[in-house]
């Protein structure tokens, strides 16, 4: 007998009822946003220690838990969040539009008869999602790098971004427009570089941990490959990093910029700080990539779960047939709820609220104006 679609989540016409794709972008950006907040500080060590030695200065921390140590003393706990709203931001721009374009190209390429498409291809489609959204969010990426980065200048250098509404408009309105993608190839090259990467090294990790015959097609396996796979990422896509990484954290000096391009900043780094400079950050780096990337599919799961039990079932049944059901006026409102939520994260945890005297300086101080 064929399978039926569950009373509660079957649709009129008795198909099984799906979220709208633009919530399911959503959730894809909302669980990036979750699992950025418990990581932040690793992302700001990273930071940190790219930047540190830079033009064959002594280095200003020896360990990653030096680093961590030293901020903490010097900035506080709220230092080592410097940035939340950018990187709330970058995962709202570059994980919901890498979704995005994901989920378009893998539909269009999938065969008339339901056939998905080949590893390589696939491999293709996961790298160019990821190029498209790197673009998408390079803004973000650059006032992030800006905002980590602040704390380790004198107080008479540091650009003093309130939060990354004020870091965007600040940068356009003081540099330019054209900043804002400063450094765009090389975060373009880091996506590529980490997606192909990724499924590479997690396919042949996990056949191997499989061929070994100490493992089984189980979650322990899954975990170890994914590990493997996480340290494979890191060491390919770290020298790709902190090129992006100092190329938009750059000042103009006598009218020119520090570095000229990407590979200015390679030689730069090996000939004045040494070759393996190149790897700065690396037990960060790869401390972060594991618990986002297990943080980001727990919180996708429970956001698909409640939505699945309280709209689909609860607050629009599936007798329910009006406009606000389809995919009309309803799929238009995660969008806004995204947006209102960065703006709230990103004021909440940057405007100093007890200096506020009435709105109209709550906006002045929010803007920079």
């Amino acid at each position: 007998m064929a399978a039926t679609a569950s009373p509660g989540t079957a649709g009129m016409d008795g198909k099984p009822r799906t979220s709208p794709k633009s919530v399911k972008f959503l959730f894809g950006g909302l669980a990036g946003m979750g699992a950025t907040v418990f990581v932040q500080p690793l992302d700001l060590v990273k930071n940190r220690m790219q930047l540190s030695g830079e033009g064959a200065k002594t280095r200003e921390y020896k360990t990653s838990f030096h680093a961590l140590t030293s901020i903490l003393k010097a900035e506080g706990l709220r230092g080592i969040y410097t940035g939340l709203s950018a990187g709330l931001l970058r995962q709202a721009t570059y994980t919901t539009t890498r979704l995005g374009i994901y989920t378009v190209l893998f539909e269009r390429l999938t065969g008339a008869d339901g056939t998905p498409p080949g590893f390589l291809l696939k491999a293709l489609i996961g790298m160019t999602a990821g190029a498209t959204g790197a673009f998408v969010g390079t803004p973000a990426e650059v006032a992030l790098i800006r905002m980590t980065a602040d704390g380790r200048l004198p107080a008479d250098q540091r650009r003093g971004y309130k939060n990354v509404f004020n870091a965007l408009i600040r940068i356009a309105r003081e540099e330019g427009v054209p900043t804002l993608w400063r450094g765009c190839i090389p975060t373009m090259a880091r996506a590529v570089v980490v997606n192909a990467a990724q499924l590479a090294s997690y396919s042949q990790s996990k056949q191997f941990l499989l061929d070994s015959g100490y493992f089984s097609d189980n979650i322990l396996c899954h975990f170890c490959a994914s590990m493997i796979s996480g340290l494979v990422t890191t060491a390919a896509s770290m020298p790709v990093d902190i090129v992006k990484t100092r190329i938009q954290n750059m000042r103009m000096i006598d009218g020119k910029p520090e570095y000229k391009n990407g590979l200015d900043v390679l030689v730069k780094v090996v000939r004045y700080e040494g070759f393996f400079s190149l790897w700065k950050g690396f037990t960060p780096y790869y401390a972060r990539l594991g618990p986002h990337t297990v943080l980001t599919f727990i919180f996708l799961e429970q956001m698909n779960k409640a939505y699945k039990r309280l709209f689909l079932i609860f607050i629009f049944p599936p007798q329910c047939g009006s406009f606000l059901c389809s995919k009309g006026l309803w799929s238009v409102l995660p969008l806004l709820q995204l947006t209102l939520l960065v703006l709230i994260l990103s004021v909440s945890l940057t405007v100093p609220w007890g200096e506020l005297r009435n709105s109209s300086e709550y906006f002045q101080t929010l803007l920079g104006c």
